[in-house]
Parts: structure tokens; C-alpha cells; sequence
């Protein structure tokens, strides 16, 4: 599937605006004019989900642009993925947006004709600088009556970060101005308004919501076309379970129940896979600092092959996972918290940090424990209970003076990394040893190196523990 990073503005102009020059854009440059006629039908549910998430899909036909094209956030702009030009939806590109679209069936939405003049600035070796598009939209929503007008687009190319100066100039000075519109379809297709908030602590809340159900939306779209958002969906999973738990009585009992079992199923299934991430890389590592001599025998290739074993299962699990009916559920619930967020009452300051304050000193109290008894599970828990405080913290930050919330994120933030060098350490002895016993027994391998990585893991292991007593013991220091 073709794919291209998408980097373009809108630029608002007027009947009578004229186009400025663009030969002086940069030195021995020149300007290729064309003119095409384009046609895009675009395609969401009747409750316009994609457009909720930000993702187009569109059938375009007109000049060599025909084909369907679907567009997804990019840190950059959007990415545009491509598939040939057909009258039915190319399923490939339906399953990318299954999650985004809550499994409900797509449909035409509104179709969008544009008259554009393509102006394509090039550098002397040919390469594209900025692409100036005059366009003469004429759209026909499938709800509403005709609209028409011009616009300017500029897109940037590959080696442009930013609209020249110049031409960003030469555009204002002519009459141009910058569109409040991202794109042709958001003109026509208004989004719907967020929630408006009576209350810092309300507005909080849900911004810290709505935050982490954004995360886990593109994730899914991550997901969907096999890239690797696995950690950071994973983090927004835990921080809204996090949140709904930490916070619950100040929330609506029955709107929340079943999302918190429905938030750690999907959220165990995101770590199966993770941890093996995380175990392979360590372990790999691990093996490539120890001296060549002491690698006796394939190890890395026995480490990798044993985790792999058991990752290709737990991806396939989530995979099947995604098209479950319990998972779209859960993503149409999460979707209308987004406009109706489970609130049941007016919220006040001191509930919010009654309620953080409360998961600090939980934390507190079971890294003491942990510190105390030194075992594994209690050192696992108050891992968690850390995590939860410096969530409670993040979304307490924008509703009380920085000062008071930032010390906590940091503090809890260390405790949270050190305890989980602390776990992977232990996790990866106890991997090492079962694999041990299989070398052991094995033509042409023996135990001896994984003995020296099982030994190294216990010392990593112990020295975080330890790690986290210091940073414990200097806090009010």
C-alpha cells in the first residue's frame, strides 16, 4: 500500500484575489503550471466517527490522482495511504479505520469538486520545494444544501519543514489569510464542539480523559496497519483505568463498572505482547556486553527464538482481540465520553485533591512495605500504587498551581522506573533459568552463559531495589 506524509496549510482568499508571483521562491528555480479537475467522495459513518479521530477517506478521481486515499495523524501533518481506484471500499483500507468507525458500516458523506490550478515550485535538480494550489471548491454535503469557495493550499516538500517566508509574505500582502479550516472536508463537516466545562476540576478531568482516548484511537489505527504504538496505548489504557479508579467517586458508578474490567482485559493483552518487547531487547543487550568468550554457544539465537515462541501467540490474541465485540463496545463507550463524560453531579478543588492525595499516600505506604519485607509482590504493588499517584498528579496539574503537582509527578515518576528495572530484572532471572534447564540438556549449548546473565539480572534487580530506598529516604531530605 503506497503511503506519502501529507504537510499542507489552507489559506483563505477572496474572488478576486490574485495568485503572487512564485519564480523567486529560491535561486534558480521554476514553476510548473497545470490545471485539473478533481472529484472526492469522502466516506465515514452517519455519526461521522472517522471525522471525530481525524481520518479521511475519500474516492478521488480526476487527472493522476485517481484512487482512494485514506488519511491518518502524522506528527508532521497526515500520512495518505493509497489504493487503486475501485467502486467498492478497498477493504484493506476499511479494516485500518474498523476501530475508529466502532465497527459500524461506512457510507457516503459529501462529495467535493474542485477546479485547481497546481503551481509546482521546483529547485534546479528537479525536486519538488512547494506545491501552490489555487482551488474553486464546489461541495454538496449529503445533508445540507450547496457551498462554494476559493482557497490557496500549499504543500510543503519532502525538504521544506516550513512555508517559505517568502511565499507566507507574498500570500498575506496579496490578501490571503490562514484558514481556520485543516482541510476541505472539516468546511463542510464542521466537528462536533468538545464538552463546555463549568469547572476547572470538570474541565480537568475530562481534558485528561479525552487525552488518553485520543492515544488509544490512533493506537488502534497503529495497530491496525502493523506498526508498534503498543507502549504508548498501553500507557493511555492504564492512565484512563487509572483515573476512573483514583477518581471513581466523583464519577458515575454505573457508567464506569464494566469499562474498568474492559480497560485491564485490553490492557493485559497490550502487555503480553509489550513485555516480550521489552524482554528481548534487555536481554539482547545483556548478551552483547558480556565479553566474547564467555558467550558459549547460541544464545541469542536460544533468547530470541524463546521469546518469540511466545510473542507471535499473544499479538495473534490481540489481534482477534480488536475485532471482538467486547473491544468495539469498549471503543464506542470511550468515544461518547468524549461529548458525555461520566459525570453525574458538579464537581469540586477539594474532592480532585482529596482523591490524589489519597493514591499518594497508598503509594507511600506500600513502597514502605515493600522496602520492608523486600518480596516481589509487594514491591509490585506499590509499583502500581506509584503509578496511580503520578497519573493523579498529571491530572491535577492544570486545575492547582504548577508548584504543588510537579514535585509529586517527578517523585512517583522515579519510583515507577526504578521499580520496573526492579521487575524486569526479576522477570528476566526467572526467564533465564527456565531456559537454562533447556540448554543445559541441549546438543552443543549449556547453562554457563545464561548463569552469568541470570547472575547480572539478579544484580540489576537488587540495585533498583536499593535504588528506590535511596530516592524514598531523600524526598523530604
Amino acid at each position: 500500500m503506497e503511503k506519502v506524509v501529507e504537510r499542507e496549510s489552507k489559506w483563505e482568499v477572496d474572488g478576486v484575489f490574485t495568485l503572487p508571483a512564485l519564480d523567486n521562491l529560491a535561486p534558480d528555480s521554476r514553476v510548473e503550471k497545470t490545471s485539473v479537475e478533481l472529484t472526492s467522495t469522502y466516506f465515514d459513518t452517519p455519526e461521522r466517527d472517522l471525522l471525530a479521530h481525524n481520518l479521511t477517506l475519500r474516492r478521488r478521481e480526476g487527472a493522476d490522482e485517481s484512487g482512494w486515499q485514506l488519511k491518518v495523524p502524522h506528527p508532521k501533518g497526515r500520512t495518505e495511504l493509497h489504493a487503486p481506484i475501485s467502486e467498492e471500499l478497498p477493504p484493506e483500507l476499511v479494516e485500518l479505520v474498523t476501530g475508529a468507525a466502532l465497527g459500524k458500516r461506512l457510507q457516503a458523506v459529501t462529495t467535493i469538486h474542485t477546479l485547481r490550478d497546481r503551481h509546482r515550485v521546483l529547485g534546479p535538480d528537479g525536486e519538488l520545494i512547494v506545491e501552490v494550489d489555487d482551488d474553486i471548491v464546489d461541495t454538496t454535503p449529503a445533508d445540507s444544501g450547496s457551498i462554494a469557495w476559493r482557497e490557496i493550499e500549499v504543500e510543503l516538500g519532502p525538504q521544506i519543514d516550513a512555508v517559505p517566508a517568502a511565499l507566507a509574505d507574498s500570500l498575506a500582502k496579496a490578501g490571503a489569510r490562514r484558514s481556520e479550516f485543516p482541510s476541505k472536508l472539516s468546511r463542510v463537516l464542521p466537528a462536533q464542539p468538545g464538552l463546555d466545562t463549568d469547572t476547572d476540576v470538570e474541565r480537568a478531568i475530562y481534558e485528561y480523559l479525552t487525552a488518553q482516548i485520543d492515544v488509544i484511537f490512533a493506537g488502534d489505527v497503529g495497530l491496525r496497519r502493523g506498526q508498534d504504538p503498543i507502549h504508548d496505548t498501553r500507557v493511555a489504557t492504564r492512565r484512563l483505568r487509572s483515573t476512573l479508579r483514583v477518581f471513581g467517586k466523583l464519577l458515575n458508578r454505573s457508567a464506569i463498572g464494566v469499562v474498568e474490567d474492559d480497560l485491564k482485559w485490553y490492557a493485559r493483552l497490550l502487555g503480553d505482547v509489550r513485555d516480550c518487547h521489552v524482554q528481548r531487547r534487555r536481554l539482547a543487550d545483556q548478551v552483547h556486553k558480556l565479553p566474547p568468550e564467555l558467550v558459549l554457544g547460541p544464545i541469542a539465537a536460544r533468547i530470541d527464538t524463546t521469546i518469540l515462541a511466545r510473542q507471535a501467540p499473544s499479538r495473534n490474541a490481540l489481534t482477534e482481540a480488536m475485532d471482538s465485540t467486547r473491544y468495539l463496545k469498549l471503543l464506542a463507550t470511550l468515544h461518547a465520553w468524549q461529548s458525555h463524560p461520566p459525570f453525574d453531579r458538579r464537581l469540586h478543588r477539594r474532592e480532585l485533591l482529596k482523591g490524589a492525595r489519597k493514591a499518594a499516600r497508598k503509594a507511600d505506604h506500600r513502597l514502605t512495605t515493600g522496602l520492608f519485607n523486600q518480596r516481589r509482590a509487594s514491591l509490585h504493588r506499590a509499583r502500581k500504587a506509584a503509578k496511580r499517584a503520578r497519573y493523579a498528579a498529571e491530572l491535577l496539574e492544570p486545575a492547582v498551581k504548577r508548584k504543588q503537582a510537579k514535585p509529586n509527578i517527578k517523585y512517583y515518576k522515579k519510583i515507577q522506573r526504578v521499580l520496573g528495572d526492579y521487575n524486569d530484572g526479576i522477570v528476566s532471572s526467572r526467564f533465564l533459568r527456565r531456559t537454562a534447564t533447556t540448554a543445559g540438556t541441549t546438543a552443543d549449548e549449556n547453562g554457563f552463559t545464561f548463569g552469568l546473565l541470570y547472575a547480572n539480572e539478579i544484580h540489576a534487580a537488587d540495585k533498583a531495589r536499593r535504588k528506590a530506598a535511596e530516592i524514598a529516604a531523600n524526598r523530604y531530605s
